[in-house]
């Protein structure tokens, strides 16, 4: 039985040693941010974004590293190896400091010291050239996905050297409408403040958010606008309206001058090729093309899962149903409505709909098509939905079978920005709201069958933010701006 000195001293020096931790994530701190501003260098921590992170929220995604991995990665560990990249010659780039912590407690007897192991991991980095040219973004409306996009776009910029929002536009640029779009952009109910600086340039009609001039540009119709007017050249243009879906009504965006290719952030039709990032962004013509389609975000919650599956055990069949939490196309009071069911209150009613995640497979992976039946379940929560697949595979497995297979995926591969791997017990959907993977896997609400070939699947997303970050990972790849990666 421990003595009441025993049970101090155990006491005391656990509280020093967290302390001790603590201290190194305030130094760490100071180390992502001076990589990040002078030499655009992203640290993050498995997928996880670390500029602009708290001490408690440094420590905690250490915690979610130790679970992931089953290793521990101590804070001190991560300081040491950003330190070392700190003191290489590593071009502009996004590096995984979780990844290279684990693997250097792994091969640490083979190195001489942390400086030489990184000299050895990022060799590719290491005195190379950056090659990627700013590209001007303009976002064509601000709703839900608009300001969200607004959001993250000023919070990577970092030196500017990647995509750069120049212009906003909208219908009306009065003093009044300025001042009420940039109160929605500092405050949000969901995602709570914007965690920088918002100011009213009435007088040059713009927003100036964290030093970046953003022009408010009001226009009716998308020819109308001369974006070279305002020193917009050559531009992405994204379109969160919603409005145009397919290739001849987006076309109408290529009329105006300064603008050079299109992103669409819902659905399209036509011969607009609809686009996952990380699933088939590599199939997609985006240097000769000019018209794209960033899909659903239901789509891409569901296709890199589907993808692993399918590419792992083989799909015979199955169905998706989404559990979706309402949106504006729905009333808030029961209403008219042009379409049956959506009229009744959003936030009083489960309201059965339809979903297009079917349709979408049919773009994304086309082998998929007619192998599936899709539905969708509207709740009243503002944020955050399900995915659950059902899916008959080829091959007999067995639970912890499946969860490692996609395990092994959210750790390394292609789809590591796309897939987390969830393993908390008490998970629900409040949990996920601002998750950045587009596909939040959770493991432990995982089904077998006992015929061990039929499996059911829950997928977690952030309908609006996860989805947010798919629209900016593709976008970084049509404008060229991607970053060397160490994953």
């Amino acid at each position: 039985m421990q003595t009441k000195e025993t049970a101090n001293a155990a006491y005391e020096t656990q509280l020093n040693d967290w302390i001790v931790q603590e201290k190194a994530a305030i130094e760490l701190i100071g180390t992502i941010g001076k990589l990040w501003f002078e030499k655009s260098i992203e640290l993050i921590l498995f997928r996880n974004q670390l500029v602009d992170r708290s001490v408690s929220e440094i420590m905690n995604l250490h915690l979610y590293a130790k679970n992931i991995v089953k290793k521990t990665i101590s804070v001190n560990d991560t300081l040491a190896i950003a330190t070392a990249i700190n003191h290489a010659a590593v071009c502009p780039s996004r590096v995984d400091i979780g990844k290279l912590a684990f693997e250097y407690q792994q091969e640490k007897a083979n190195f001489k010291s942390v400086d030489e192991f990184i000299g050895n991991k990022l060799k590719d980095l290491i005195g190379a050239k950056s090659t990627v040219t700013p590209k001007d973004v303009v976002l064509y409306g601000f709703g839900r996905i608009g300001r969200l996009a607004a959001r993250e776009l000023i919070s990577q910029a970092g030196k500017g050297e990647q995509l750069r929002l120049r212009a906003i536009v909208t219908r009306g640029s009065s003093n009044e409408d300025i001042v009420k779009r940039a109160d929605l952009l500092r405050t949000d109910s969901v995602h709570g403040n914007f965690p920088g600086t918002v100011i009213e340039d009435l007088e040059n009609k713009a927003l100036i958010i964290n030093g970046h001039t953003v022009h408010m540009i009001d226009a009716k119709n998308p020819e109308d606008v001369d974006y070279t007017a305002y020193g917009i050249d050559n531009a992405l243009l994204i379109d969160n309206t919603g409005v145009f879906r397919d290739d001849v009504e987006l076309s109408r965006h290529l009329k105006a001058k300064g603008i050079s290719k299109v992103l669409l952030t819902a659905p399209a039709k036509g011969n607009v090729p609809n686009v996952v990032h990380g699933v088939n962004h590599e199939t997609v013509d985006t240097k000769n093309g000019q018209i794209f389609s960033a899909a659903s975000c239901t789509t891409n919650a569901i296709m890199p899962i589907l993808y692993v599956i399918d590419k792992e055990l083989g799909i015979q069949k199955g169905h998706i149903e989404t559990v979706h939490s309402y949106t504006n196309d729905q009333n808030l009071l029961d209403n008219y409505h042009k379409k049956y069911r959506r009229g009744r209150s959003a936030a009083l009613n489960m309201v059965i709909t339809e979903t297009g995640a079917e349709s979408a497979l049919k773009k994304v992976l086309p082998h998929l098509a007619g192998k599936f039946t899709a539905n969708s379940v509207r709740v009243p929560t503002p944020n955050v939905s399900l995915a659950i697949l059902n899916l008959n595979i080829n091959k007999e497995v067995t639970r912890d079978e499946v969860n490692e297979i996609i395990r092994k995926y959210a750790l390394n591969g292609a789809l590591v920005e796309q897939i987390q791997y969830a393993f908390s017990n008490e998970l629900v959907s409040s949990d996920v709201i601002g998750n950045p993977c587009p596909s939040v896997f959770d493991s432990n609400a995982t089904i077998i069958s006992p015929d061990k070939k039929s499996i059911v699947l829950y997928v977690w997303y952030d309908n609006e933010y996860g989805y947010t970050r798919q629209v900016i990972r593709f976008s970084k790849h049509i404008a060229e701006v991607r970053r060397a990666t160490y994953y």
